[in-house]
C-alpha cells in the first residue's frame, strides 16, 4: 500500500474532478490517499456541496478530503463557506497548506 497526496490547486472544475477520480480509484485499490485543497481551488467545495456532485460526495463519505488551506480561503473569499462545511482550514506553511506534514509522513505528491 502506498500513500498518496492529492494537491489541488487549479480552480477549473473539470480538472478538480479528475483529481477526484484519481482519489477514489486509488483509495478503491486500498491506498491511503489524502486530498488538500490549495491556490484556486479551494473555492470548488462550496459548488461541488451545492451541486451535490457524486464523486465529492463520495470522497467526503470516504475522509478523503484532509484540509482547505486558510490563505487562499480568505483571498479568494470562501472562507466562511468552508467553516460552514465544516472542512479542516490548514496553515501549515506561512498560513498556506504545506505538503511537507504529508511528505514527512511518507506520501507521495500528485498535483492537479
Amino acid at each position: 500500500m502506498k500513500k498518496f497526496l492529492i494537491y489541488a490547486m487549479m480552480g477549473e472544475k473539470m480538472c478538480f474532478l479528475h483529481a477526484l477520480m484519481n482519489a477514489l480509484d486509488l483509495s478503491e485499490s486500498g491506498h491511503e490517499v489524502k486530498i488538500v485543497f490549495e491556490g484556486k481551488s479551494v473555492t470548488l467545495p462550496p459548488v461541488l456541496t451545492n451541486e451535490n456532485n457524486p464523486l465529492y460526495k463520495k470522497a467526503l463519505e470516504k475522509g478523503l478530503i484532509d484540509g482547505v488551506c486558510l490563505a487562499c480561503a480568505r483571498s479568494m473569499g470562501v472562507e466562511e463557506e468552508i467553516k460552514k462545511l465544516e472542512l479542516p482550514l490548514l496553515a501549515d506553511m506561512f498560513n498556506h497548506a504545506g505538503v511537507k506534514p504529508y511528505t514527512d509522513k511518507g506520501y507521495e505528491v500528485l498535483t492537479f
